[in-house]
């Protein structure tokens, strides 16, 4: 069932902006989400507000300090494990920033912004995306580098990869492209 305001206690709702870096036109999205949402949830919700397929590792890093789900092969990453976490231990008054690493090979990093700590609405069920612009980049398509190769070759026909690309995202691919009521509903399916 999803979080909603009064049958799960949530107390105070962040609205949060999230930001992919490193792209220009910005892609972004606005969620409200119930400040005491576990951080594999908000997870769950920024793979489905975005448009990621969860289909690799991540981490939140609040300046030096990484939560993540700690992997005894990977040693090296080192992180604190974010089961234990949840959204108001790591952002407030004092932290109004994180970041959000997808796809350490790709190496998307997301800026979460908190614009605005609210009462919860009894009428709206949580969590919530309100805004957003641009579609996400395919996953695996090579980090910003290699999703404005992609761009530059889905736009052009006479690119020596258009239609290698084209088949690729299954015929067409539109970067400006943003369903907010697709978002919502997944968030909803999702049951978070």
């Amino acid at each position: 069932m999803p979080v909603s305001a009064k049958p799960h206690g949530a107390t105070l709702v962040y609205r949060l902006r999230v930001e992919l870096l490193g792209i220009e036109p910005l892609i972004w999205r606005r969620l409200l989400l119930p400040a005491e949402i576990k951080l594999p949830k908000l997870h769950q919700c920024l793979q489905l507000a975005m448009g990621w397929t969860n289909s690799h590792l991540h981490q939140f890093k609040v300046g030096e300090t990484t939560y993540g789900i700690p992997d005894p092969e990977w040693p090296e990453l080192r992180m604190l494990d974010e089961r234990r976490c949840r959204l108001c231990d790591l952002m407030g008054e004092a932290q109004r920033e994180l970041v959000y690493e997808y796809d350490f090979g790709d190496g998307w990093e997301h800026r979460v912004i908190l614009e605005q700590v609210e009462p919860p609405n009894a009428l709206m069920r949580y969590p919530l995306c309100t805004a957003g612009q641009r579609a996400c980049p395919p996953e695996d398509v090579g980090g910003v580098p290699g999703y404005q190769n992609f761009l530059d070759a889905i736009r052009d026909p006479e690119h020596e990869e258009h239609a290698e690309y084209l088949l690729w995202a299954g015929g067409v691919f539109d970067p400006e492209g943003f369903d907010l009521n697709a978002v919502n509903h997944a968030l909803r399916r999702a049951r978070l």
